[in-house]
């Protein structure tokens, strides 16, 4: 497929974190685009102020009428239900319709390819590799999964030889990408609706690592059952970070590469996870040629990802945190970093559970990471894509919780349960829609502090 013959590009599902990133390049380097979301979002909204007309109705009619078979391609998110009016519209007329993934795996093909895999840690250490080619000078387009705060984008550059992008396992969509340089930062149990079981995630992940031919190009943790060059914190490996220590709420460290020790390398997201997000990113760079002092001041200068432990709210008397964590090993991780930084404080954690599958596969490890905090507000399972799964609630995950301080609260009921708590510092987790309320919980605890 040429993507140069290409004029007009139309997403179903536009305002997912993915596939706005795509809408954005393609709109970037000159075609028309547009789209259908069913919701709207701030994600749309910005879409939309970059000149990307978006509507929010399933309807054959508000297709442009300019857009024909032969200029035409379709992008869909694999979320999109298969009576979606506009998608038959388009089947039935042979246009050129694909996956996210595959139009990512055609753009890339002929850059030279960064691809960063894992079942966590993948959007903030491809943003922080996309930040570190950027500020280095490198001709690169970055495709982040999640808004990075430094540009306000989920998109970084504009460059045509490097590439930069998530390798989703996600319905095995990595397998589209042609990788020179990859990563795997984890690989948990997940997704189980599309793989069954862990072994057959882990077959997947094995099947990815194979396309990068060079294993020294491959960057892997310790535990994973694949060949490739090792990376750790306050570990063995043979990219290390040791001498950790934390200074003015900012970790400063040292790294053992295979030739040489970085010293007092500085970084400012908290929790042992993003130290690795950072190692990983940090080998890939030195692996590249990117001399140390670039990496150094990129890493220095990376504000984080939206919704990966986002200070709402951060003074004396109140912390308030946002966080995407929609698995028990993330949540794990930001308990992590919340007793860390705040070792004697009561937290409150909210979360909305995110897919009626994932709260089933894993109810019993959701449990017991949610019952480590001080007090927990459970909202309903947020569904995505699924339909209701007889006895998978909230309700049944809370009866799971050996925490005495635990309650139940719909969406009306949140903010006034919030207030109500004496805990000094909050947290709100999950991947549903709480965070579109993340705005109004900050207004309404600023305005009673």
């Amino acid at each position: 497929m040429n993507l140069n013959q290409i004029h007009n590009v139309y997403f179903i599902g536009i305002g997912g974190i993915g596939m706005s990133a795509l809408a954005r390049y393609f709109k970037t380097i000159g075609k028309n685009v547009s789209g259908y979301d069913k919701t709207e979002t701030q994600l749309t909204r910005e879409l939309q102020q970059h000149g990307i007309a978006i509507h929010f109705e399933d309807n054959i009619d508000l297709i442009p009428a300019d857009y024909y078979v032969e200029n035409t391609l379709v992008i869909i998110t694999p979320a999109v239900p298969k009576q979606h009016s506009e998608w038959n519209y388009f089947i039935e007329r042979d246009y050129e319709i694909k996956k996210r993934a595959e139009v990512l795996g055609i753009i890339t093909k002929d850059t030279f390819c960064f691809a960063v895999a894992g079942t966590h840690g993948k959007t903030t250490t491809s943003g922080i590799l996309g930040h570190i080619l950027f500020e280095s000078g490198v001709d690169v387009t970055a495709f982040i999964g999640g808004i990075v705060e430094n540009y306000n984008s989920n998109l970084i550059g504009n460059g045509k030889t490097v590439t930069v992008v998530e390798a989703d396992e996600f319905d095995r969509s990595f397998l589209h990408l042609h990788p020179n340089i990859a990563c795997v930062t984890s690989m948990d149990a997940d997704h189980l609706d599309i793989y069954g079981d862990k072994a057959a995630i882990e077959a997947s992940f094995v099947e990815f690592a194979d396309k990068v031919e060079d294993k020294s190009k491959l960057f892997i943790t310790k535990e994973l059952p694949i060949k490739g060059v090792t990376c750790a914190v306050n570990e063995e490996a043979v990219f290390s970070a040791c001498n950790i220590r934390i200074v003015n709420s900012q970790y400063v460290f040292d790294v053992q590469t295979p030739t040489e020790i970085i010293m007092n390398l500085q970084f400012g997201l908290p929790g042992k996870h993003n130290l690795m997000n950072a190692l990983m990113a940090l080998a890939m760079a030195k692996t590249f040629g990117l001399p140390n002092e670039d990496i150094a001041s990129a890493l220095l200068s990376f504000k984080g990802i939206k919704r990966r432990f986002s200070y709402q709210i951060k003074n004396e008397n109140l912390v308030y945190i946002d966080d995407y964590a929609h698995h028990p090993t993330e949540i794990n991780a930001v308990h992590q970093a919340v007793r860390e930084l705040y070792p004697n404080q009561k937290v409150l954690a909210v979360f909305q559970p995110h897919l009626f599958s994932r709260t089933r596969d894993f109810a019993d490890d959701f449990a017991k990471s949610l019952s480590a905090f001080d007090e927990v507000l459970l909202l309903d399972i947020y569904p995505a894509r699924e339909l209701p799964m007889e006895g998978i609630t909230s309700q049944w995950l809370m009866d799971k919780m050996n925490n005495i301080h635990k309650k139940l609260v719909q969406k009306q009921e949140l903010i006034p349960s919030i207030l109500d708590s004496d805990a000094t510092v909050i947290v709100t987790i999950g991947a549903g829609d709480i965070g579109e309320m993340v705005p109004t919980i900050k207004k309404a605890l600023d305005e009673t502090n």
